[in-house]
């Protein structure tokens, strides 16, 4: 689809999508560690292996991922810590996520099929765009373990739109929880498309 298809495919669908979704949705880790799965998908390194990363919690990066994070230290999380993860989501992404998932729902798979619904086009997975949550949480200091997320849906993803999960500190629950503002925001459409509170536990990395 062309880019001026496109837009007229999404044309009016952010309100018939709120009114769609104007329900709070109570995801789970296991589906946001699914979701996290499918963003590996390419190598960048000529024997197969992910770039090193500087969060050693996490195992590698893409040269197109970005993260930002205001801590360095487990011990210093505190109340107004933020982190920032984006990457553009791809047609490779949702048919990965497809397959990983087994959510093969031709809305995000079939061009055709999709062109005759409300959106004009596929759309991005919910799940794999929520699933940028749990990247970014796993680029905090420290072995992050999520305990709890809700989420609330209000406009779809484009495939291919560059999205970013924004994720901020809110309150020391003690014993190294902390709950969590998580939202993400499409940055080619300049759209707030998820919004929600997380819970989790942090604990001190593995000795190597």
């Amino acid at each position: 689809m062309s880019d001026t298809s496109r837009a007229t495919g999404f044309a009016g669908v952010a309100d018939a999508w709120m009114d769609l979704t104007n329900t709070v949705v109570r995801s789970t880790a296991a589906a946001n560690r699914a979701a996290f799965s499918a963003f590996v998908t390419e190598d960048t390194t000529d024997d197969g292996e992910l770039a090193e990363s500087n969060a050693p919690s996490v195992a590698g990066e893409q040269p197109d991922w970005t993260f930002e994070r205001s801590v360095d230290r487990r011990e210093d999380i505190g109340v107004g810590e933020t982190v920032t993860f984006s990457k553009r989501l791809t047609d490779e992404d949702v048919h990965a996520f497809a397959h990983a998932s087994g959510d093969t729902n031709r809305l995000h798979l079939d061009d055709d099929f999709a062109q005759q619904t409300r959106f004009g086009g596929r759309i991005v997975h919910g799940t794999l765009a929520s699933g940028l949550i749990s990247a970014a949480l796993a680029r905090l200091p420290g072995l992050t373990i999520y305990l709890s997320q809700d989420l609330k849906f209000s406009a779809p993803v484009g495939i291919g739109d560059r999205v970013s999960a924004n994720v901020e500190v809110v309150e020391d629950l003690g014993e190294n929880q902390y709950r969590l503002t998580t939202e993400i925001h499409d940055e080619d459409e300049d759209t707030t498309i998820i919004d929600g509170e997380a819970v989790v536990l942090i604990d001190d990395l593995p000795e190597e």
